[in-house]
């Protein structure tokens, strides 16, 4: 759209709500909500250190990424048959077609279930059959990326990659997500550079605590196609001008940042800033479960704290759209359906 329509501020919340848009960071055990912890909890017969669904959701309070990355690993113990990832993605489904998520690129961690001896191929038809479903019964496109947990050897990884071929067909590419400092992404060149031989596409967290050298290495050694979070580029200039000249896209994540204390409130966070640098930024939701919010809530209380407007989130949304590893026909059409939803806004 080359002209945009003028948008009073006043209709900007129900703007960004309606806008189609892509989620290209959603870690998929991130979406289990406490309600579906102690409904499967009670299914499977697992014993939780919480006794409440209240008691579990106050825990919430992290003092950085380790301390979320506890709970988190112990919410995902309740998943343990293939019809429990299948529940854990569709409730996600439901919430993403709410907020008028037209694609999602759902990132999930098998090493996390199958160190718990949870088969690889539990994990992958759940997730597999909530994806088709979500196509014929909500309208959303979507894809599995299989993430690395850093933390571990690259060795694992290499065992995880291997666990995971017979599935080819049901992802598309693989990330690296977990304890970003002290785990670098050089650590895991060797495995990434398979997985491009094997035409998977790449991405990788760097630059959400860790530092702007991270994100460097992610592009030189892993050759990532996109940068999962990346907020720490604001301190090199020199990393700004490139990911703004090579259009790389940062899967930004507010509420994510927030609650992490990567920011100490959205007021202070990088993302216009990065926006009006050309970087291509996106709004996503991370781990919504544990941090307050689903796409549109970020959207809507990110502008609410930093000076955007309907301009930025056009481009935040065609931004999304464009990042997604999909053809450019599909992208195209989803475009033009945002184009349509600025005009309604006339």
């Amino acid at each position: 759209m080359t002209t945009l329509p003028t948008i009073a501020p006043e209709r900007l919340p129900e703007l960004l709500r309606a806008m189609p848009k892509a989620e290209l960071h959603i870690h998929i055990e991130g979406s289990l909500e406490p309600e579906l912890i102690f409904k499967l909890a009670a299914r499977n017969g697992v014993q939780l250190a919480y006794p409440s669904v209240e008691a579990l959701r106050q825990a919430y309070a992290f003092s950085d990424l380790q301390s979320f990355l506890d709970i988190y690993y112990a919410g995902a113990s309740v998943l343990l048959q293939e019809q429990d990832f299948y529940d854990m993605a569709w409730a996600y489904f439901e919430r993403a077609a709410a907020d008028h998520v037209v694609h999602a690129e759902l990132f999930f961690d098998p090493q996390t279930h199958t160190d718990r001896g949870v088969a690889m191929a539990t994990v992958m038809a759940g997730l597999h059959r909530a994806c088709l479903d979500a196509r014929t019964q909500l309208g959303i496109s979507s894809a599995l990326i299989l993430c690395f947990l850093r933390h571990l050897s690259e060795e694992a990884a290499f065992d995880t990659l291997a666990a995971a071929l017979p599935f080819k067909d049901q992802f598309i590419g693989v990330g690296l997500d977990s304890s970003e400092l002290g785990h670098p992404p050089e650590k895991f060149s060797r495995v990434f550079a398979r997985c491009r031989s094997l035409g998977l596409h790449v991405v990788a967290h760097a630059g959400e605590e860790g530092p702007p050298a991270y994100i460097w290495t992610a592009l030189d050694d892993l050759k990532v196609e996109r940068i999962d979070h990346g907020v720490q580029s604001i301190q090199d200039p020199a990393l700004m001008a490139r990911l703004a000249r090579e259009r790389v896209p940062l899967t930004v994540c507010p509420l994510s940042n927030v609650k992490l204390c990567v920011y100490s409130d959205l007021g202070q966070h990088a993302l216009k800033h990065l926006l009006d640098a050309g970087l291509a930024v996106t709004i996503n939701s991370d781990d919504p479960a544990y941090f307050g919010g689903y796409m549109n809530e970020n959207f809507v209380q990110t502008f609410a704290a930093l000076p955007l407007d309907a301009h930025d989130a056009y481009r935040l949304a065609r931004n999304s759209l464009e990042a997604s590893f999909v053809d450019a026909a599909t992208q195209a059409g989803w475009i033009a359906r945002l184009d349509d939803c600025f005009a309604s806004f006339r």
